[in-house]
């Protein structure tokens, strides 16, 4: 009796649960286990596709805010590059672009004996070292000035970066009237010393020098403030070691300044090297009446003048496209030869 009474008792707990769990509103301890287990499950696969977009997100929004770069590049950049070299192969006029006759290399050997060609590169490099070397050193000059401490530096800074801010157009419409054989302000100051007048625009060496001066006007300003960053990032201890050791302004600037800008001096170099090789509208514009010739003799006709000339004055679009070929060709070259003098630089420091 006692085993069985025992056994009863036993049997009791269980058949309460099941009875329980049969009551109405019975089992809640397993649906909230349940429903707490399907948010883990939610919460999880949340935090699983925010984790993946996270890493797609770091992975491609870098391409996607350079894709409009790349874009733009290919649309008005690589395209035109491909299509002027291959128009450059071909005999095609501006009139009818479609119609493209074969004629391999010859474009470019015509070039080789072409004496316009030859005068508009030979301008070019006049035109681009009576430019280039005056305006780097106006330009390394006035940096100097600007990086000692003046009184409305900032007006001054802004001041030489004006010019950079004109238009070409306005800027060297100005100067033909300064230089103009009649009125001319150069002229008029010429007569006041007892000088005669001179022909700026027919003469060969006075008209190149007259269009060079445009350009240095127009971008000395601009290498100024280059080459003033470039002493700001110099730092003060090597001046005042240079000043402990005795070394005047002028042996600081010779000692100090100008080994420290050398990469910066070379980097404005290419630059304005590639601007001379490039010059179109200052030529163009300061001899309205000659339009793209450059002069009554080519005299500065240069050779963005002579592309213009050959490809919409002529119509030759396939000549137009060798000629820009063989400018991109110069520019390789400049590029190499930088290339060469930066690892020399780097090598020797």
């Amino acid at each position: 009796m006692a085993g069985v009474a025992g056994d009863a008792t036993r049997a009791v707990p269980s058949g309460w649960e099941e009875g329980a769990a049969a009551l109405p509103g019975g089992g809640y301890g397993d649906r909230e286990d349940r429903e707490r287990r399907e948010d883990r499950e939610r919460a999880d696969r949340e935090r699983e596709r925010r984790g993946r977009w996270h890493r797609w997100d770091t992975r491609w929004s870098p391409y996607a805010f350079v894709a409009p770069f790349f874009l733009f590049f290919a649309v008005f950049g690589l395209f035109p590059l491909l299509y002027t070299g291959w128009a450059s192969l071909h005999r095609v006029e501006l009139t009818s672009p479609g119609d493209m006759e074969w004629v391999g290399l010859h474009n470019f050997s015509r070039l080789l004996t072409d004496s316009f060609f030859w005068n508009a590169l030979r301008n070019t490099v006049t035109i681009g070292l009576l430019s280039t070397v005056p305006q780097l050193l106006i330009a390394l000059g006035v940096a100097h000035l600007l990086n000692h401490r003046l009184r409305g530096s900032t007006f001054f800074r802004v001041a030489v970066l004006t010019p950079y801010a004109t238009s070409v157009a306005a800027a060297t419409l100005v100067f033909v009237l300064i230089f103009g054989r009649d009125h001319g302000m150069i002229n008029w100051g010429l007569g006041l010393a007892g000088l005669d007048a001179v022909d700026w625009q027919n003469g060969t060496w006075t008209s190149q020098l007259a269009v060079s001066t445009i350009v240095v006007w127009r971008w000395t300003g601009y290498n100024a403030l280059i080459y003033l960053a470039a002493m700001r990032s110099i730092p003060d201890e090597l001046y005042e070691s240079a000043a402990l050791d005795g070394a005047s302004r002028l042996q600081q600037f010779r000692h100090v300044t100008l080994p420290s800008l050398r990469p910066t001096i070379l980097f404005t170099c290419v630059v304005s090297t590639i601007g001379a090789t490039q010059l179109f509208g200052e030529p163009l514009l300061f001899n309205g009446g000659a339009g793209a010739s450059g002069g009554s003799d080519h005299q500065f006709q240069t050779l963005g003048l002579y592309l213009y000339e050959q490809g919409w004055v002529n119509l030759h679009l396939g000549r137009a496209s060798a000629i820009a070929w063989a400018m991109f060709l110069i520019l390789l070259i400049i590029g190499a030869v930088n290339q060469l003098l930066a690892r020399r630089l780097r090598r020797s420091s």
